[in-house]
Order: structure tokens, then sequence, then C-alpha cells
């Protein structure tokens, strides 16, 4: 991570909130992710367990927190455990958090060497009745790796069967649901990143330009902001790639007369953003690409303004569905809806609009959170319908960031180029 946005009182605010949803009795052990293999000597970058730095701040391997607020030993309450550094680390990898640093990113006053925690656990298991234990709940999780959090569950329920286990996930997931004002400004900052890249492949794209440079400018413009880099693997799919969703091969040499359909985020202090914009690579929309282009618009703005308390994802998309099919049937696609055929016309614009229109946002690009969870102020989804058209070679989806209010949505990505004659006007006026 290369830059830390986020202060110390924010971790100590999200531990309190935490441990006040504990039942008394209890501890709660929560875990840094592994590091991942790419060979035999070599790592991918390490990315944190999102829960784990909500909790901490802290962004390394090998880190254990332990939260025992009502122990009998107060030394045991709140403790986190780093790794020492050694020599050898030292000169390979560069030095670890000290103790006074791990305190300072944290708020946690009492920091140990992980080499030292087995005792603490043993004494805490003693005076414990409850243990939380964070795992992987999302159901979009294939289920294939065996993670440190996991491991350390196993292990544990092996040599202390008798304990009550609870689950610290969902209590984790409500908290990080609702965004804080630090929060928000970070995420903003991961936009605004997002958006100056933006800005750059407006600049360059034009016939004859691979995906590959476009791919460039944007991690160019991430790393000269101090964003780590992208938020997920981003899709730069020009032609009728746009119709795969989730295109990530960015080989192709972008053609004169194609759309480009760039979908990207800037990760900035661990937070994603998540923009999508369908573009003209010779800077002018064909009549049928902006209609296309106007259509999915509309839908955008009609789901937009849905994002609001008292909904959830499911029964919000149900609300989304019949908008796109009556535009999809506007653009000759499928049959005009009515009572009689409306179930059938709903299932046909599936085929021209897949997915979900929108998810999450937060420490993940897909953050956590299933789709009957009651939309509250304070949650952050995106908004991104598509029309996705392969008979045609015509790929559109257009996505902006929304915070949920008491009163109505606020769009985060509200400055940036959407409508269709401003982004002509700015690739035009580039070249």
């Amino acid at each position: 991570m290369k830059s830390h946005s986020l202060s110390s009182s924010f971790f100590s605010v999200n531990r309190k909130n935490f441990i006040g949803r504990m039942q008394p009795g209890s501890v709660a052990f929560l875990l840094s992710n592994d590091e991942q293999p790419r060979s035999s000597d070599q790592v991918f970058p390490f990315r944190q367990n999102p829960d784990f730095f909500y909790l901490t701040g802290i962004d390394q391997e090998k880190s254990f927190l332990m939260l025992f607020p009502d122990c009998p030993n107060p030394a045991l309450r709140e403790v986190l455990f780093v790794l020492e550094t050694n020599e050898h680390i030292a000169v390979w990898e560069g030095a670890k958090y000290s103790k006074p640093q791990a305190t300072e990113v944290s708020g946690i006053a009492r920091v140990e060497w992980l080499a030292g925690i087995e005792p603490a656990i043993k004494e805490a298991m003693m005076y414990a009745q409850y243990v939380y234990l964070g795992t992987i709940e999302n159901n979009r999780y294939p289920g294939e790796a065996n993670y440190r959090s996991l491991r350390f569950a196993h292990d544990l329920r092996n040599r202390y069967p008798l304990h009550n286990y609870q689950r610290a996930t969902p209590i984790l997931t409500a908290l990080r649901l609702i965004k804080s004002p630090q929060e928000l400004e970070v995420l903003q900052q991961a936009i605004g990143i997002t958006a100056n890249a933006f800005k750059r492949v407006l600049q360059m794209v034009k016939p004859g330009v691979g995906e590959y440079e476009i791919e460039a400018e944007l991690i160019h413009e991430y790393i000269h902001s101090k964003a780590t880099g992208h938020s997920f693997h981003p899709i730069v799919a020009s032609g009728a790639d746009a119709c795969i969703l989730h295109y990530i091969a960015n080989n192709k040499i972008c053609r004169d007369g194609d759309l480009l359909l760039l979908d990207t985020g800037a990760e900035y202090s661990n937070y994603a953003g998540d923009l999508s914009r369908t573009i003209p690579i010779n800077g002018r929309f064909s009549p049928r690409q902006k209609q296309v282009y106007n259509a999915c618009l509309r839908v955008m703005r009609f789901a937009t303004q849905l994002l609001v308390p008292g909904r959830c994802l499911d029964s919000y998309q149900k609300e989304v569905m019949p908008v796109m099919a009556d535009e999809l049937a506007g653009l000759g696609l499928i049959a005009v809806r009515n009572s009689e055929n409306e179930e059938a016309v709903l299932s046909a614009a599936k085929k021209y609009f897949p997915h979900s229109t929108s998810h999450f946002l937060g420490l993940d690009v897909h953050d956590e959170g299933h789709k009957f969870e009651v939309f509250k102020p304070g949650m952050v989804l995106t908004c991104e319908p598509g029309i996705y058209i392969p008979e045609e070679g015509i790929g559109v989806r257009i996505e902006n960031n929304i915070l949920i209010t008491e009163d109505k949505p606020i769009d985060l990505t509200a400055f940036i180029a959407v409508e269709a004659d401003e982004i002509e006007d700015l690739m035009l006026g580039a070249r």
C-alpha cells in the first residue's frame, strides 16, 4: 500500500463497534491474509484481509489480532501480534512494523511479536466461553483455497472442541457496509484517481492503439497518484469483445468504427474505485452506437434514483429490468412488453443484460453484502447497467458509484464525463 490515509482513531472506533456486538465472555481472533505463492521463491503482491485491515490498519502479512474485552487478565484484552524483523528479512525485504509503528497505525497499545502468540491463545481460551472467528462467507467465493483464517479455525476447534464458536464475519460485514466520513474521503480519492486515468484514456484512444497500451495508461496514472494499483483486473474491451462481461485479455488493436468498453478502478488506501465507460474509438459514435449508449444511460439514470433506504439488491433489480426491457424493445431487440407477455419479455431481456445492475463497494470492489441486504444510509453501491449485442459487435456498460443517504442518492462520480456528446467533445478536442 503506497498511501495510508486513515487515522488510528478510525480503527479504534471500528474495534469498539465490533466488540460492542460480541457476547460477554468472548474472545475474537482475526488473522491477516496469506502470502500467495507465484513460483518456488516468488509471491504475488500482498493483499490484506479486508476485515483485518478494517480493525487494525495493518497492511502486513503474518499478523494476528486478539480482542477479549472482559478478560480477567487486562494484558489480553486487546493485543496485536506482528512479525519481528530479523537480519535476513531486513536485508532481503526491508524492515517490518516495529512495535511503536504498529501502535501508531492501529491505536492498539499492546503489540507483541508473533512468536509469542501461543501462550496468549492458551490463556485466553482458558477464560473464554465464546470464540469469534472470521472466515470467508461470500457466496461468490469458489471455496477452493485453504486460507490462513480457515486453517486457524480448524486447528483451534480441534484443540478446543467444547467452546462455543461464533461467526465474526456477519458482524464485520454489517459494520463495513456503512461507510464513515473518513472512508468516504478515501473512496472519493480512489474515484478521483480513476477519473484522471479515464481522462488520459480519452486523450490517447484512436484507431490502431492497442488495448494493452490503454491498460498501461491506466496503471501509469494509478501508480503516479500513489494508488496501490488496480482495484481489479481492468477490462479494456474493443469491438465485439465488449460483449464478454469479464474480458481481461486486453491484447487487441482498436479498430476504426468500433466502441471501447473500459471497466477500471484505482485502489487507494485499500479502498476501491470502480468506473465503466464506453467510448467511440474514432471519437464519434455512429447513430446506432449512440442510440444504444443513450438507452443504457437512461436506465442508469433511472436505476440511480432507486438507490434509497428500504430497498435491497433483489427487489431493486426487479424494478430495473422492466425499464431495461422497454429500452431493448425500443432498440428493436425484443418484443414490446405488455400484460400478456411480460414474463417472456423480461426473460428475453436477460440475453442483452445478463448481469446485476449494482454491487456494494468499499474495501473490496465487490464488497460484502448479500442481495437481500436492506439499503441503509452510508452504503455505497455501483450502478452499472449494460447492453450487449454480440450480433452487432456492440457492448455498452456505464457505471457510477452511488452513496445512499437519508434523502436522495449522491453520485460520487457525477463529475466524470458520461453524456455521449461530452465524451465526443473531450476525445476530439484532444486531437
